[in-house]
């Protein structure tokens, strides 16, 4: 079975009482657990739903703070309190992470930039990534275990699609930021763009996330229900799906 669990889904900066972008992926036959993305607010969710110490690896998406930050929580708990048994958790991260980290990850993490051509397993999971149409160096994710295909947009303007992480996507989680008056004014998708890009690739359900907190949810989430043309599910903090 694979699972997604939401840490934090407000963009481009946590609400109140809210948190950032972060998701946690767990392939349950082998016991594999991956934090993706990892926006303020994140860490502490994180500990409600699984012991930090049972984390494989972390992927991060792009350099923005809202989804990477809360990786130095994570460090300072594997440098004092929670030290993974097993030694260094892997960190794949697009770049420019790596320069920002406030303190030497020696020892508790190992640092890997990916590119659009990385493939990696860790455990029961396989990963490969998608260039998207965001600012900084961006990276999709096709995330695939236990026979399933989780799709995550990370951030993306339209130019972008789920068609590049390939057919057969299960459960697509997708950047909705904003409603359609907003378009174009930066390097996200509104509820309507992101609608379109998982019917148009298919995608089995869809989960809408990276609200901004200042964009009425039921609006986004009716644009994004319009244009996929059946339900779509609401990231909220706390929720879990089966891919």
């Amino acid at each position: 079975m694979l699972t997604l669990t939401i840490l934090g889904c407000d963009g481009s900066h946590a609400s109140a009482g809210g948190a950032a972008s972060g998701y946690l992926v767990r392939e349950w036959e082998t016991g594999t657990t991956i934090w993706l993305d990892a926006g303020p607010g994140t860490f502490a969710n994180l500990q409600r739903f699984c012991d930090p110490r049972t984390v494989d690896a972390i992927v991060l998406s792009h350099l923005h703070g809202d989804h990477w930050t809360d990786v130095d929580g994570f460090l300072t708990a594997g440098r004092w309190t929670a030290r993974p048994p097993w030694g260094p958790v892997r960190v794949l991260h697009a770049p420019g992470i790596a320069e920002g980290f406030l303190q030497d990850p020696d020892g508790v993490l190992t640092l890997e930039e990916i590119s659009a051509s990385t493939r990696a397993t860790i455990g029961g999971i396989s990963l490969s990534f998608s260039r998207t149409d965001h600012g900084p160096e961006t990276f999709a994710v096709r995330v695939e275990g236990a026979g399933r295909v989780l799709g995550y947009s990370a951030d993306s303007g339209p130019g972008w699609s789920f068609t590049e992480l390939g057919p057969g996507i299960d459960l697509a989680l997708c950047e909705a930021t904003y409603t359609q008056e907003y378009e174009g004014t930066a390097g996200h998708m509104s509820g309507r763009q992101a609608g379109n890009t998982a019917r148009e690739a298919d995608v089995g359900r869809l989960v809408i996330t990276h609200r901004s907190p200042v964009i009425s949810a039921e609006a986004v989430a009716d644009e994004a229900r319009s244009t996929f043309g059946r339900s779509i599910l609401q990231a909220a903090v706390g929720r879990g799906y089966t891919v």
